[in-house]
């Protein structure tokens, strides 16, 4: 479909939707009107939706269709008229001959006269229409000629093609149905959701007229692309006719994030088939209409996200040592890791972040440059922010898996901000990057696994995308945020299928900032970390906030799927040849430390990451159902731990003291 051809005009973008939304021609109150009878349907006119629902109005009727319409009344009183004059002779038509007399037949069933009410009438009128409605729609009327307008979304009904694996204005809609199983009278609105409504006291920055826009599952890949060229089109004939100045422009200027200031469909995502859509900028007019097509799950208005660092300070490393003790650290243990030498070998890590300096010394030239998701920006981590975490993840000094590739997905800028879109599209480049490597089966391959240290509001398609990677095959660790609020109120901390992960500190507490709640699985160091970071090929930098926490938990995912046993080991299911995310999220939740944290709250699990100290694995694998608490916690202390404990507690006060005084 070439702009060019196309004849509509803004005036007439009503008509637009006919190539959006599924047009019902036996409800419009003209019809009623014509029919001669009040609808009295009882229930709501509409679904409820999140917002905006009152917005979308009536098409109005086509000017063909007037014209049609005063053309039956002046039949049907002909006919009403011809009726009376024979039913006074005492005539009766038979029942053959009126089925085939085209301008009786009209009046019903076997050529049965004498009823001249409203009913008879209307009956004639809805059966006509039934034959506008098959022309409109490209099936053959009964006189058996073509429809004259026989290509509906590009395609010829009268094949008997589907819509979306039902017949396209067939039986179910003839009974009022949307493919979906949804009313198509009542006029049901994907929904419109934004972040603000999930937490409306959170700080959220709404991108102006930027929008997700994600299709219901299994939507054949021809009709999407239909759909997405009919959008495009009304989009650039919608801003036609808005002023130099609208608001609408001004928000597509931004070079940052608009190809284009027309506006329209700026790229499009899908994950393995699991979550597929678009992402662009649309007037309203255009959006109330993509929100009507039965193809759209919902649309979600853009926002802002942001790195979850929390503070910069110098300090020792201390995190790794952590996660590599069941008791609580010391003077003689604080700084020291235990772990299996091979870890990480054959894992691909993806850091979806502010990039990576894949330069550093520190990674062994393990690392690479993926992709670069904002658009017009450029192949390097202006931030640090992603390369502390890739540090933490894989690299010699700092990371829980020493020997594991790392691949750098740039979705936020230097500012260590970047849009929702952008993160989705990160998501969607390392899910099939990974399919990729799988499908590819290189000797050595042991699976992928992903951080997302980053969060905004709560984004249901990014909860959505996150999902389906992990369907994918990707093992995720996401930060649960630094607002010391509920997690499931943020994204992507709230994506259940993803590992959440809370920040705890050197004396076991639940750091002070991090997130809690149900949504979160497990807790990892993550105040004053010390990893890699930009400026340097050997700069490093010590970083706070969940940010931190997260990639140790990527980090020892990766650590797991590098040592897991041979595929023909009995804890493979046949036909497995590796561990699934769901089996590895749930192991290592089981075989974390419980209850040795501090100020957790009631709805909040109590469990600190633990790689198993360098030792056998086995419990790990076999999933014993053992509680993993701390052993020293709950025994008696002897006089050398008693004094050990002391020790900690002057060494952990002399460091607040230090650190406030901003001497390390």
């Amino acid at each position: 479909m070439k702009l060019q051809n196309t004849l509509f005009t803004l005036g007439a973008l009503g008509g637009i939707s006919a190539a959006l939304v599924i047009p019902n021609l036996e409800d419009t109150a003209d019809h009623r009107e014509l029919m001669g009878k009040e609808d009295h349907h009882d229930g709501p006119k509409h679904a409820e939706f999140v917002e905006d629902n009152d917005r979308h109005d009536e098409r109005p009727p086509h000017k063909k269709g007037r014209k049609e319409r005063k053309d039956v009344e002046s039949k049907d009183k002909d006919d009403e008229d011809r009726h009376a004059r024979k039913h006074r002779k005492g005539e009766h038509m038979d029942a053959k001959d009126d089925s085939s007399d085209d301008e009786d037949k009209p009046h019903g069933k076997g050529g049965c006269h004498g009823k001249k009410d409203m009913k008879a009438k209307g009956k004639k009128h809805h059966e006509k229409e039934s034959v506008e409605d098959k022309e409109h729609h490209g099936e053959e009327s009964e006189k058996g000629k073509k429809a004259k307008g026989k290509k509906h979304h590009g395609k010829e009904l009268e094949k008997g093609k589907e819509h979306h694996g039902k017949k396209h204005h067939g039986k179910e809609l003839e009974k009022g149905k949307e493919p979906h199983g949804k009313d198509h009278h009542r006029g049901k609105l994907a929904p419109l959701v934004s972040t603000e409504q999930f937490n409306p006291d959170a700080i959220t920055k709404i991108i102006p007229n930027r929008y997700i826009i994600v299709f219901k599952k299994d939507v054949p890949p021809e009709e999407a692309a239909f759909h997405r060229e009919t959008v495009q089109q009304a989009q650039l004939q919608s801003v036609e006719n808005l002023a130099a100045e609208d608001a609408f422009f001004i928000s597509t200027r931004d070079a940052a994030l608009s190809s284009s200031e027309a506006g329209g469909i700026q790229d499009s995502f899908n994950i393995d088939s699991l979550f597929s859509g678009y992402i662009g900028y649309f007037t309203q007019e255009i959006v109330d209409l993509i929100r009507q097509n039965p193809l759209v799950d919902f649309v979600e208005k853009d926002s802002v996200v942001e790195a979850t660092d929390f503070d910069t300070q110098n300090s020792a490393p201390w995190g790794l040592a952590r996660v590599s003790h069941r008791e609580r650290l010391n003077l003689g243990s604080f700084n020291k890791y235990l772990y299996d030498d091979d870890a990480g070998r054959g894992v691909t890590s993806y850091v979806i972040d502010t990039g990576v300096n894949v330069n550093h010394k520190d990674f062994e030239k393990r690392a690479i440059w993926g992709k670069t998701i904002p658009l017009n920006d450029e192949d390097l981590d202006g931030n640090g922010h992603g390369t502390h975490c890739a540090g933490t993840i894989a690299s010699k000094h700092y990371g829980v898996a020493k020997n594991a590739n790392v691949v750098a997905v740039k979705v936020l800028r230097s500012n260590g901000s970047g849009t929702m879109s952008d993160v989705l599209k990160g998501v969607e480049y390392a899910a099939k990057a990974h399919q990729k490597q799988a499908e590819e089966k290189k000797k050595g391959f042991k699976g992928s696994t992903a951080n997302m240290s980053l969060g905004g509001g709560k984004s249901p398609a990014l909860d959505l995308a996150v999902n389906a990677a992990v369907e994918a095959g990707i093992h995720f660790a996401v930060a649960a945020g630094n607002e010391n609020q509920d997690a499931c109120n943020t994204s992507p901390a709230s994506a259940d299928k993803a590992i959440t992960v809370g920040a705890s500190t050197l004396s076991d507490d639940r750091a002070y900032f991090s997130n809690y709640g149900k949504c979160v699985d497990v807790f990892a160091p993550g105040l004053n970390i010390l990893s890699t970071y930009i400026g340097s090929d050997e700069a490093t930098a010590t970083l706070s906030g969940t940010s931190m926490a997260s990639p140790h938990v990527a980090g020892l995912l990766t650590y797991f799927l590098s040592l897991q046993p041979g595929s023909d080991s009995e804890f493979f299911e046949m036909g497995q040849d590796s561990l699934t995310p769901q089996q590895l999220k749930k192991k290592l939740i089981h075989y974390s430390t419980k209850d040795i944290l501090f100020d957790i709250p009631d709805d909040t699990p109590n469990a600190l990451i633990y790689n198993g100290g360098g030792q056998d694995l086995s419990a790990f694998w076999n999933d014993t159902k053992k509680s993993h608490s701390s052993s020293g916690f709950k025994q008696e202390l002897n006089l050398d731990e008693f004094i050990g404990s002391k020790t900690d507690l002057i060494f952990e006060q002399v460091r607040d003291v230090l650190d406030k005084l901003n001497i390390i």
